[in-house]
C-alpha cells in the first residue's frame, strides 16, 4: 500500500477506530535488498547495501501522539507471532528431570533446583544469568520456589519464567517464546522492538509487521489515533517510513 494511500485511511480510521496496516512491498523489498548487498533508492538517491556477516532483525519504531506518558496508564501486553523473529533469541528451561531430559534432547540450556539453589541468593551472578537468557519457561512445581531461592532477580528483570506443564510439548513452548513479542511502555513516547529478520520473505515479514502493528493499536487508549508515525528497518539498515 502506498504511503499516501495511509493518510487517506488514517482519516478514515479516526473515526472507525479500525485500520489492518498493509506494509507496502517497495518498503520491505527494499530492506531486504539493502541487507542483501544490492543497491536501493532512498529520496531519490542510490544506496549501496552491504552483507552483514550476522542476521540483522527487522525492527518496527513506534512513534507515538495524543499520549501523557506521565498521566496515561501504561500498558503492557504480548503477541505470538506467525513466524519467530529472533532466531537467536535464547530460552532457558528451570525444570524437572523430565524437563530437563527433553530439553537435552533439543539441544535446549537448563537447569535443576539443585542448580539454582547454587546461586545461593547472590545477586550480582542471579543477575548475569537472568541477563544471559531472553526468556525463561519452568516447571509448575519449581516456578512456585523461584522467588524463595533466586529472589526478585528475574522479576525485576522483566524475566519471570512461564509455565511449563508437565503435558506440555517443550519444543512447541520453546518456540512460542521466541515468536513472542511485548509491548511495554515506558517513560517516552517511542518504542522499538524486532519483529522480523531479513532471513524471512517479503510475505512472513509483512504478516509480522502488520499484526505487530494492529496489536499494538488495540492497546492504546484512542487506538490509531494514538500512532504518529512508524517505521521499519534492518539492524544495520535505513529506515523505511510505513505510517505517518
Amino acid at each position: 500500500m502506498l504511503l499516501a494511500q495511509y493518510k487517506e485511511l488514517n482519516a478514515v480510521s479516526k473515526q472507525l477506530n479500525t485500520l489492518k496496516l498493509e506494509p507496502s512491498q517497495a518498503s520491505i523489498q527494499n530492506i531486504l535488498n539493502y541487507a542483501n548487498g544490492e543497491t536501493i533508492s532512498i529520496k531519490g538517491a542510490d544506496v549501496k547495501g552491504k552483507k552483514r556477516n550476522f542476521l540483522e532483525s527487522i525492527e518496527l519504531q513506534i512513534t507515538l501522539k495524543n499520549y501523557d506518558a506521565q498521566r496515561d496508564k501504561r500498558f503492557s501486553g504480548t503477541f505470538k507471532l506467525p513466524t519467530i523473529p529472533k532466531p537467536s533469541f535464547k530460552v532457558c528451561v528451570l525444570g524437572s528431570q523430565s524437563h530437563c531430559e527433553k530439553a537435552d534432547q533439543i539441544g535446549v540450556d537448563r537447569m535443576t533446583i539443585e542448580d539454582l539453589k547454587k546461586f545461593n541468593k547472590n545477586k550480582k551472578l542471579i543477575k548475569k544469568f537472568a541477563k544471559k537468557y531472553d526468556s525463561f519457561l519452568s516447571s509448575g512445581a519449581l516456578l512456585k520456589q523461584i522467588p524463595r531461592i533466586l529472589g526478585p532477580g528475574l522479576t525485576k528483570a522483566g524475566k519471570f519464567p512461564t509455565l511449563l506443564d508437565e503435558n506440555d510439548n517443550v519444543q512447541e513452548k520453546v518456540d512460542a517464546q521466541k515468536a513472542t513479542i511485548k509491548f511495554q511502555m515506558k517513560k517516552v513516547m517511542c518504542m522499538s522492538l524486532a519483529v522480523a529478520n531479513v532471513s524471512m520473505t517479503e510475505a512472513e515479514v509483512s504478516l509480522n509487521v502488520q499484526l505487530a502493528v494492529n496489536f499494538l493499536v488495540s492497546l492504546l487508549k484512542k487506538n490509531w489515533q494514538n500512532i504518529k508515525v512508524l517505521y521499519i528497518k534492518s539492524t544495520m539498515g535505513p529506515p523505511q517510513q510505513i505510517y505517518y
